[in-house]
């Protein structure tokens, strides 16, 4: 596993303790993420969509 990916799933894994969601742009090499925590649910469903649409970003 790459260094700086592995980085950040240790990373993620700490905020998911602390109660927040990380989602990332799943297209390679862009590093765009999206933290959220305590939200509604259509403001989660809004940000994953914009973390995950590489097309917004």
């Amino acid at each position: 596993m790459n260094r700086n990916l592995l980085s950040e799933r240790l990373s993620d894994a700490a905020v998911l303790i602390a109660g927040k969601h990380t989602v990332r742009c799943p297209y390679a090499g862009c590093g765009v993420s999206v933290r959220y925590r305590h939200v509604a649910p259509d403001e989660a469903k809004r940000l994953i969509d914009l973390a995950t649409d590489h097309s917004r970003h």
